[in-house]
C-alpha cells in the first residue's frame, strides 16, 4: 500500500522529528511504501519530498506564514505569550493535485500549520475520499485554533470566548475556526485519528468535533540504536563537563515556550540549592533555542549549549547527565523524555499529559505533583542522590525498548492502515 504522510517539515521540532522517525520505522514493513511530503525539506532523507522548490514557492510560503500570523498578532492575540499558541490556518498550499497525494492509497496527516495547509486545503484532501489517518501531535485538530487548551473546556461544545484572544466573545475567531472544521470533517467519515498518547486520545474523544470519529492511541517510535547509553565520563570529556559533577539536564526546541514551564525549573532549583550537600558540584546543562531566558537566574553553574540539531550529539548530551528535567505544564508525548530514557537517563517531570505513560514514578524517574516546584526539587534531589542509579538507568532504557521500539510502533500503524483501507 502507498502511504503519503504530510507534515509541515521533516526537522525543527517535536512533530517533524516524530514524523520522520515513523517514516523510518515503516521502512521495516514490506507491505508499506511510505513517503513524506513536507513544505520545507531540511534533511537529506530519500523518502522526503519538499514542495518549496523554487523562488515563487519560497515567496508564497513566506507570504502565507505572514498572512496567517500578522493579522493574529495585530488584531487578536492576548499577549506575546500566545503568539504561536493559536493557528487560524487561513492560508496555505493546495495539495490535492500533488503526485504523491494523487497516487496514495492512504493519506497520513500530521502537523500542517505555519502556513503549510489552510483549513480549506485540508478540506480538499478530505473531499478526495481517500482513507485518512491523522496523527494528533497537539489539540489543534479539535479546537477553534489553539494548540493546547490549558484549563479551557470550550472545545467540548463549541469554541468561542477564547482566553487566548484579546477580543474574546462567543463569535470570535476561535468560534469561526471551529465552524470551518465542522464543515471540513463533514465530507468523509473514513478518518481515523491517532493520538501519540492515551491522555490526548481521551481528551480528543470529549471534543464536539471528533466525538463521532474513531480515535486510537499509538506512541511515537524512536531509534534505540541511535539513542542509546554512552559512556558518561567520555561524553563529559567531549562536552567539557566536570566528570565529578552532578549534572541536571534541561532542553527543548524552544526553552522559552510557555508550555515548557521554565519558571518552575528556576523555582525548583532554588529550592534544591538549599538542600544540596555539595551544591558546588551541581551543574545545569541547557540545550535549545533561547532568546530571552537569563541563565544567571539559576543558582548553580550553567553550561548553555544552544540548539542541538545532530541526533548523535543529543544522545551524547543525554548520556552525560545524571537526570533530565522537564517542567512542562502541557505536553503530549515529548520526544525529549523518550530520548533521555532511551539513553538510560532518569527523568523528573510533572504528572501531566502523556508524560506518565513514559515515566514510572521512582522506577525510571520521578513524577512531581503538578505545578509544585517544591516536589520537583524533591524529585531532582532523589534522582541525583539515589543509591540505585544503575537500576534507574536500566529501567529507563528498558521502558523504551519494550514500549517505543520501531518494530512495535510500525506494526500498530500497519493495523490502522489495513483497517482504514477495508473501511474505504
Amino acid at each position: 500500500m502507498k502511504v503519503t504522510m504530510i507534515n509541515t517539515s521533516d526537522a525543527g521540532g517535536g512533530a517533524p522529528a516524530a514524523c520522520l522517525r515513523l517514516l523510518k520505522a515503516l521502512e521495516g514493513q514490506k507491505e508499506i511504501d511510505g513517503k513524506l511530503l513536507v513544505q520545507y525539506k531540511k534533511t537529506n532523507e530519500v523518502g522526503v519530498t519538499g514542495i518549496v522548490t523554487n523562488a515563487w514557492r519560497r515567496f508564497k510560503a513566506k507570504f502565507d506564514f505572514l498572512y496567517e500570523r500578522l493579522p493574529f498578532i495585530f488584531f487578536h492575540e492576548r499577549d506575546k505569550s500566545v503568539r504561536f499558541a493559536f493557528s487560524t490556518a487561513n492560508a496555505g498550499f493546495s495539495m490535492k493535485n500533488n503526485p504523491l497525494v494523487k497516487d496514495a492509497d492512504i493519506l497520513h496527516l500530521h502537523w500542517t500549520n505555519s502556513g503549510f495547509l489552510s483549513i480549506n486545503d485540508l478540506k480538499e484532501l478530505v473531499d478526495l475520499g481517500k482513507p485518512i489517518v491523522w496523527t494528533l501531535h497537539d489539540m489543534w485538530t479539535f479546537t477553534g485554533g489553539c494548540h493546547y487548551v490549558g484549563a479551557c473546556n470550550h472545545f467540548i461544545n463549541q469554541c468561542g470566548d477564547c482566553y487566548f484572544l484579546k477580543d474574546e466573545n462567543p463569535n470570535d475567531i476561535s468560534h469561526s475556526g471551529w465552524l470551518k472544521k465542522v464543515t471540513m470533517y463533514s465530507g468523509n467519515k473514513n478518518i481515523t485519528f491517532v493520538a501519540c498518547s492515551s491522555w490526548l486520545a481521551g481528551v480528543a474523544r470529549k471534543s464536539s468535533l471528533l466525538e463521532k470519529f474513531n480515535i486510537t492511541s499509538i506512541p511515537n517510535p524512536i531509534d534505540t540504536d541511535l539513542y542509546s547509553p554512552q559512556d558518561k565520563l567520555d561524553m563529559r570529556e567531549n562536552w567539557g563537563i566536570n566528570p565529578f559533577a552532578k549534572v541536571i539536564l534541561f532542553g527543548a526546541a524552544n526553552i522559552n515556550d510557555r508550555r515548557k514551564g521554565i519558571t518552575y525549573l528556576v523555582e525548583a532549583l532554588n529550592h534544591l540549592v538549599v538542600s544540596c550537600p555539595d551544591k558546588g558540584l551541581v551543574e545545569v546543562v541547557i540545550f535549545g533555542k533561547n532568546k530571552h531566558f537569563d541563565v544567571s537566574q539559576l543558582p548553580f553553574k550553567v553550561v548553555q549549549l544552544s540548539l542541538i540539531t545532530s541526533q548523535t550529539e543529543l544522545a551524547e548530551i543525554y548520556s552525560l547527565a545524571d537526570v533530565f528535567v522537564t517542567p512542562s505544564i502541557e505536553d503530549n508525548l515529548p520526544n525529549t523524555v523518550m530520548e533521555a530514557l532511551s539513553c538510560g537517563t532518569p527523568v523528573v517531570a510533572f504528572n501531566v499529559g502523556g508524560i506518565p505513560e513514559m515515566v514510572d514514578h521512582l522506577q525510571n524517574g520521578y513524577l512531581a505533583e503538578f505545578e509544585s516546584a517544591d516536589d520537583m526539587a524533591k524529585g531532582i534531589f532523589t534522582m541525583l542522590y539515589a543509591n540505585n542509579k544503575a537500576e534507574l538507568s536500566t529501567n529507563a532504557r528498558n521502558k523504551v525498548l519494550d514500549t517505543f521500539n520501531n518494530e512495535k510502533i510500525a506494526g500498530q500503524y500497519l493495523k490502522i492502515y489495513n483497517s482504514v483501507l477495508n473501511n474505504g
